[in-house]
């Protein structure tokens, strides 16, 4: 539930609240002293912290730890006890960013909730800092397709678990909403998720990014401590510099690091996700990647499927964006003719379902006031020629002559519509109007079969060797 550093001079009270607080569910650390507070602290910094204002045989009081603390973790929660409190003292500790002040004796129930109520308070505030980030993305996972079924279903088995997951899959193909997936699904969906743009980040400050800076006049926390107790995805991870790929390494032996500039030890308790569009064991081989790491981080390797893999699920997803858009944008809400549909499961998809929404959007924009989106507005339409009923030749079919030119349009066709239909014979029959046992039989006449690819049945040219 959450870690809570309790700071009493007094040996009974401290251990006599951490046992309630564990009782409850919650992990505790105990310290007498400043000294000790302090170290705790710069170890690992905990949820909440409980703070005694008077402390014996220390080198700071309350009130000065509580200004330390908000000064390099401001956005840890300080519930203030004393034993000799008054208006002025519980002013005072206010004033310097204390949740509340509680006069000893305090009553357990009202200590409990003021807890709680830090401890929620305290996780709007870092919800509200994450959107203002831009840090959060939907995580709902939309697909009906048979590779789409198997990703869930790996999915859902890592959510409850701690190991670490490697993401492979194309540009595009939304393998961050993969990872939010489980961390949204997990038992730390109420800490933070932390997205670490390998590309993005200039190589020389990636360091300083990653483990945050410690100087005269403070810390800086890095991303590795703003996503401790949560999820730290590391996406593109091949772009990472090779000096930074060490040094995280260690991270991920013994979850602790040094600050830029700093000596103390920080440790975190992070759960790490990683993605690549790269084949990794050949970036090993190229020298660009380090193999150790690869084996760290690939623990259990989940692919995501492009959108070619998972065409039956392109007009969910397209029906989606045009709500979601909407929604945010005050988009018109049109609905998906069937000739869009089908020129929708047809087209190329390079950018997979990043590239599927730019293409509703812009629809959405330029696009007719009527209530249907057809096929003659998506970008594949191309201009419309006077005579619908005819089509534009490529160069090379041109050229053939006609019972070959007639077997390379049926392969490609027929190929298309299976992939479409995600496989399914039946449903393609049905569409193109022939018997099943007829398309089997013209199937193999054209060399083309279907195979198994993550989870779904996808069609191919036979190879002649």
């Amino acid at each position: 539930m959450g870690d809570i550093l309790i700071t009493d001079d007094e040996r009974d009270i401290r251990e006599l609240i951490g046992d309630i607080l564990e009782d409850e569910g919650f992990t505790t650390r105990l310290a007498a002293n400043s000294d000790q507070c302090m170290k705790e602290i710069a170890t690992s910094p905990p949820a909440l912290m409980i703070l005694d204002i008077w402390l014996k045989d220390s080198n700071m009081d309350g009130i000065d730890i509580l200004k330390s603390v908000k000064r390099d973790h401001p956005d840890i929660p300080i519930v203030i006890i004393s034993g000799h409190g008054n208006i002025e003292i519980a002013v005072a500790a206010i004033k310097q960013g204390a949740y509340d002040f509680i006069e000893k004796p305090f009553n357990i129930d009202q200590l409990m909730v003021v807890i709680r109520r830090a401890m929620e308070t305290s996780r709007l505030r870092r919800e509200n800092i994450e959107l203002k980030r831009g840090e959060t993305t939907a995580t709902e996972m939309l697909g009906e397709s048979a590779a789409f079924r198997a990703l869930k279903s790996q999915l859902d088995k890592v959510t409850k678990s701690n190991g670490r997951v490697m993401l492979t899959g194309p540009a595009g193909a939304g393998k961050e909403i993969a990872a939010r997936y489980i961390h949204a699904n997990s038992t730390r969906s109420s800490s933070p998720f932390i997205t670490v743009s390998s590309a993005s980040v200039e190589p020389e400050r990636m360091e300083e990014v990653l483990f945050g800076r410690q100087t005269s006049s403070g810390v800086e926390k890095g991303l590795l401590e703003e996503a401790n107790g949560g999820v730290i995805y590391f996406d593109e991870i091949a772009d990472m510099p090779m000096g930074t790929q060490s040094k995280i390494l260690r991270v991920l032996v013994d979850q602790t690091f040094h600050r830029v500039g700093g000596n103390d030890k920080v440790q975190v308790d992070l759960r790490v996700v990683s993605s690549t569009n790269r084949n990794l064991p050949g970036e090993i081989e190229a020298g660009t990647f380090r193999e150790e790491l690869f084996h760290r981080l690939n623990v259990v390797p989940i692919h995501v499927p492009s959108l070619e893999e998972r065409r039956e699920d392109i007009p969910l997803l397209a029906e989606y964006f045009v709500g979601f858009f909407n929604r945010t944008q005050g988009l018109p809400m049109r609905t998906l003719a069937d000739d869009a549909r089908a020129l929708l499961q047809t087209m190329i998809w390079p950018g997979n379902v990043r590239q599927l929404k730019n293409v509703v959007e812009r629809v959405l924009i330029l696009g007719d006031s009527s209530n249907e989106i057809t096929a003659k507005e998506l970008p594949n339409a191309g201009d419309a020629s006077a005579d619908e009923s005819r089509i534009v030749l490529s160069g090379g079919l041109a050229t053939l002559p006609l019972r070959e030119a007639r077997e390379l349009f049926e392969r490609e066709y027929l190929l298309t519509q299976i992939n479409r239909f995600g496989g399914n014979i039946s449903r393609t029959a049905s569409f193109v109007g022939m018997e099943r046992s007829a398309l089997h039989r013209k199937l193999k006449s054209l060399g083309v079969s279907t195979t198994n690819k993550a989870g779904a049945r996808i069609a191919h040219i036979e190879s002649s060797a």
